[in-house]
């Protein structure tokens, strides 16, 4: 049970520190890839000497950290049209007529892109989640509770849990509020507590991550002390049973058809990914979804591509101060960016001292995938002269030079991915006998141990 516990706690504080926002779809795998992943790592330690490995809490969060940064970097690439090199840069993206009301992203592959509808939505009603806001107490005067031992239960899914703290003398409701805050956040239910008021005064305030309202059940969550272990009253004198906001859907028309969605976050027809962000006004127009052209789609990718890259050298660059191996990493990369730099001059982009890229001509870099295909629509016989050709060949080019520098920043992002262990100090203690290498499960596998260290 407390080794239970305690793995419990890692993987919440993994989460919590190191893992994204939202999960991507680009980090499941076939099993070929988990295969080939495994006998990479197998191949990796049969060749790789034994090391004494400085285990401090700072080469620790380095390493993690520099594995997420570097598997954020290769879910980006991912996210522009997959990861095969005749796939990359190649994703459509989509636009929505208004991002205020609702963001849109396009999540099919190039097989579906002439399948892909346009279409309008209108939006009546936000998903929200349930939210009990307790009563305006002053916050510097003492509770008007007896001192004790008090408890209550919340109710989540017909699965109840126990809250229980001290009242102590002389405390004030300010302190009980941040009390019961940090409950709640450790307690990690899925229920967000605050802290709100003004001018003296002080609420705790109990908000529900999840949005949408279940048919067969009234509340996401319910506190009550009517049948809790210790001192009751505290539910009541603190309001924090006071629902003041209950869990609605989504509501929506798409294309003038009434939908409803218990998140405010959907795909349709597997296509689409919108997040609705706002509501339409009565008298507004609905909503236009649809496919970006060429030009805006390249342009968007590279953009992303850009982000991404300039995103890992940042979060690379911020921890040099507390790793100095982490100025490799930089190094690495610059380099990179650096062999293609005069290349990418002549598509809009430009590569500074830092190694860090920006697009200085939006249109310079736009036409390079429009070139050759308005060239080859336009000479529907087949025949080119000499000009078309030139053009053709220019934009080709372009094309490479953006697919091979996003090859080798994947390849770089991989290698990172696949052993952090290489960049993190370390002692050579033995190299292996080349006539007689094996299997030795050290290094790459230290890196799991890390995040269970102090847990176990």
């Amino acid at each position: 049970m407390a080794y239970s516990a305690a793995l419990h706690t890692v993987y919440n504080h993994y989460l919590q520190t190191y893992s994204q926002t939202r999960p991507s779809r680009y980090d499941t795998h076939k099993k070929g890839e988990l295969r080939s992943i495994y006998n990479s790592i197998v191949e990796q330690n049969r060749k790789s000497p034994l090391f004494f490995l400085n285990n401090s809490k700072e080469t620790c969060e380095f390493a993690i950290g520099l594995k997420e940064s570097a598997r954020e970097l290769r879910n980006t690439i991912a996210s522009l049209g997959g990861l095969d090199e005749g796939e990359i840069l190649k994703k459509k993206a989509a636009f929505s007529s208004d991002p205020d009301i609702v963001e849109v992203n396009f999540v099919g592959d190039s097989e579906t892109i002439g399948s892909a509808p346009t279409f309008e939505i209108f939006v009546n009603q936000l998903a929200t989640g349930q939210m009990n806001t307790g009563n305006m107490l002053k916050s510097d005067e003492n509770i008007d509770l007896p001192v004790g031992f008090y408890s209550f239960d919340v109710s989540i899914n017909e699965t109840s849990f126990e809250f229980q703290f001290n009242v102590n003398e002389g405390e004030v409701n300010l302190d009980i509020q941040k009390r019961l805050s940090r409950l709640f956040k450790n307690a990690d239910l899925g229920i967000t507590a605050k802290i709100i008021g003004d001018d003296g005064r002080s609420a705790l305030s109990l908000e529900a991550n999840a949005t949408g309202r279940v048919t067969n059940r009234d509340f996401q969550f319910v506190i009550s002390d009517a049948k809790t272990s210790k001192a009751t009253g505290s539910v009541a004198y603190l309001g924090l049973d006071n629902v003041t906001r209950e869990a609605a859907n989504a509501e929506f028309l798409l294309n003038g058809e009434p939908r409803a969605a218990y998140s405010n976050n959907f795909t349709v027809e597997k296509l689409f990914e919108l997040n609705l962000v706002g509501v339409n006004d009565e008298n507004s127009l609905p909503v236009q979804i649809g496919l970006k052209n060429s030009i805006e789609s390249i342009t968007e990718n590279v953009s992303n591509l850009i982000d991404g890259y300039n995103r890992f050298l940042d979060n690379t660059s911020s921890i040099g101060d507390i790793h100095h191996r982490s100025q490799q990493i930089v190094r690495e990369m610059r380099n990179i960016a650096w062999l293609y730099s005069d290349e990418m001059s002549e598509i809009g982009l430009t590569v500074d001292s830092d190694g860090k890229i920006s697009i200085y001509d939006n249109e310079q870099l736009g036409q390079i995938i429009t070139d050759s295909d308005e060239t080859l629509a336009n000479r529907p016989d087949g025949t080119l002269s000499e000009a078309d050709e030139e053009d053709i060949e220019s934009s080709n080019a372009g094309l490479e030079t953006l697919k091979s520098f996003t090859n080798a920043i994947l390849r770089k992002s991989n290698q990172i991915t696949l052993n952090p262990m290489n960049y993190v100090d370390k002692t050579v203690i033995a190299y292996k006998n080349p006539a007689r290498a094996f299997v030795n499960p050290y290094v790459p596998s230290a890196y799991s141990g890390m995040m269970f260290n102090g847990y176990c």
